[in-house]
Formats: structure tokens, C-alpha cells, sequence
């Protein structure tokens, strides 16, 4: 029976859920149409980045790891998902979960070893681990070194639909997208990403309730690495190219100005990130290497004016949570 206040007023749950949703309606009509007014390749690029700041947030909002190399998971899985489809001849879907399966062994992996330490020990770890993944792939006969792995074919969708078509593309990309913001939407509102929260808040107290702390943080790890990986294949397929920027550790230092300009711990906060960060770097392109001073500029504007990020300020001013 839900409750309401003397004046029949909402509670707060059911003001926060009903705003997440009226958030997620105005955002899905965006996207529906954004195509038509925008380059829909640049969405689609768009498109990829927010779901791989999601589920850097995933990490870092929800249980308070910061992790330095989620390159790592992104970019190997861009590697694999270009590699079966141009030398094994996969289709676009295999390609994707092939490159999908990479990252998430490769978070079981790291993860392993990275949540024996916290602070700023893990975030060293999975900086070292994800240096040493990029060493591999620049010195790997596969990946094709500096030059990376080009002219990925799209293919046809379960055999059926051509993926060289951009609106057909987009589609697909899209449907990967909400696929993944509704799975994160589903972890941090179940009683697992209660744990999680609880872990952020405080780990010591969660280990006296009872809960294997160990064993909570890994599961978010490998969610967290392998919807990253998700974002990494699909970015392979749409752009046609997997190429040593996406495993570097200036891609890491990317998802995290994403996740804190658009606002740590929010749903919605990761997705404005992504998508001012590119709209920056395409905007700024004739400056060339200043991009990286003015991506500097803003991180530390965002540390020291609005540490909620936008969404964050937006939600904070209006007392609602996005």
C-alpha cells in the first residue's frame, strides 16, 4: 500500500522513482530523435561512451572503487570485437559478445587481484594491470600495433539486417544502450546494490552484518568491466577501427572527467558527462593537444565548484534523485 503524506502528497521513494522515470521518458525521445538532427555517427559515438561511463560509475559511485584502467576492458574488448569480425568472419552480434566476454574474463582477472587492496593501492593495481594490457596490445601481431585494427566490417545483423545502413546502425547501437542503463538501473535499486551502497558507507560495518564484502566487490568488478567491455565492442563495430587510444590510460582519465562533470553516484550524471566531454573534443578539434588542458581546466572547476557534477547540482536543487 503506498503512503502519502496528510495533504496526499508523495513520499520522497516515490518522488525519486517517479522522477527517474520522467527522466528516462525524456531522455529515450532524445535519442529517438537526435539522429535526425545531429550526425548519427557522433551519437553513436556519443552512445558508447555514456555506457562505458555507466559502468565506470557502477564502480566508483555505487561502491567507492576507484578504478585507474577501465581502458583495459574497453579497449581489449574493441580489439577482439574488431578482430572476430574482420579475421574469423563473425557476425556483428558474436562480434560484440565475443568482445563482451573478453572484458569480462579480463575484470574476474584483475579484479581478483585488485580488491585485496583499497584506496589508492587498487587504483594503482588496476592502473599497472591496464598499462601492462597495453604494452601487450601495442607489441600483439593482431592488433596491428600503432596502426590498430581498420575497416571492421558492420555486417549483417543476424544474418538479416545491414548494419552499413547508419539508421539501422543506430538502432542497434541504441537498443545496446537502454539494455545497459536498465540493467545498472535494475543493480543499484535491488537489494545487491543496497549491499553495494553499504559497502561504500562503510565496509567495516557491512563485514559485522555479516555480508563477504570481498565477494560483493569482485561481482560489481566484473559487471562494471564487462558492460565496459559492452561499450567497447559495440564502438569497434560502429566506427569500424579498434586502435591502441581506446586501451590507453589517457581513456581511463577520460571516464572519469565523464563520471564526475555528469555527477558520481547518479544514474543520469555519466550520460551528460559523456556527452559534454565529445561535444568538447569535437567543438575544440582545431586546437589540437590543448584539448587536454582545457579537459584539465574543467576537472578541477568541477573539484572545486560543483563536486555533484551537473546532474548532481541539478537533482541537489531540486531535491529529487537522477
Amino acid at each position: 500500500m503506498e503512503r502519502v503524506t496528510e495533504t496526499g502528497a508523495q513520499t520522497m521513494p516515490e518522488r525519486h522513482e517517479r522522477s527517474q522515470w520522467i527522466a528516462f521518458a525524456v531522455m529515450v525521445a532524445a535519442l529517438l530523435a537526435a539522429p535526425f538532427f545531429v550526425y548519427p555517427l557522433f551519437v553513436m559515438q556519443a552512445l558508447c561512451f555514456a555506457l562505458f561511463a555507466l559502468a565506470f560509475n557502477l564502480l566508483i559511485g555505487y561502491v567507492g572503487l576507484l578504478s585507474f584502467g577501465h581502458a583495459l576492458y574497453f579497449g581489449w574488448a574493441s580489439y577482439l570485437s574488431a578482430y572476430s569480425a574482420k579475421a574469423w568472419g563473425f557476425t556483428p552480434e558474436l562480434a560484440i559478445l565475443t568482445g563482451t566476454l573478453t572484458a569480462a574474463i579480463c575484470g574476474l582477472v584483475a579484479g581478483s587481484l585488485a580488491i585485496r587492496r583499497q584506496g589508492i593501492y587498487f587504483a594503482m593495481i588496476t592502473l599497472a594491470l591496464a598499462q601492462m594490457m597495453f604494452f601487450v596490445a601495442l607489441q600483439a601481431k593482431f592488433t596491428g600495433g600503432e596502426d590498430g585494427i581498420q575497416a571492421v566490417p558492420r555486417g549483417y545483423l543476424f544474418g538479416v539486417i545491414d548494419l552499413r545502413n547508419d539508421m539501422a546502425m543506430y538502432a542497434v547501437v541504441l537498443v545496446v544502450f537502454l539494455f545497459g542503463f536498465l540493467f545498472i538501473h535494475r543493480i543499484i535499486h535491488s537489494p545487491f546494490g543496497e549491499v553495494l551502497k553499504a559497502i561504500r558507507e562503510n565496509e567495516p560495518r557491512a563485514i559485522s552484518l555479516g555480508y563477504k564484502t570481498d565477494r560483493y566487490k569482485l561481482i560489481a568488478f566484473v559487471l562494471s568491466a564487462t558492460l565496459a567491455g559492452l561499450a567497447g565492442s559495440t564502438k569497434a563495430i560502429v566506427l569500424q577501427i579498434a586502435s591502441l587510444t581506446d586501451v590507453n590510460w589517457p581513456m581511463s582519465g577520460e571516464v572519469v572527467l565523464m563520471s564526475l562533470v555528469g555527477g558520481l553516484g547518479t544514474i543520469f550524471g555519466p550520460i551528460v558527462g559523456a556527452i559534454v566531454i565529445l561535444t568538447m573534443q569535437y567543438k575544440l578539434a582545431p586546437v589540437g593537444e590543448w584539448v587536454l588542458v582545457i579537459q584539465g581546466v574543467i576537472f578541477v572547476a568541477c573539484v572545486l565548484l560543483f563536486r555533484r557534477g551537473i546532474v548532481g547540482e541539478i537533482a541537489h536543487k531540486l531535491k529529487i534523485r537522477l
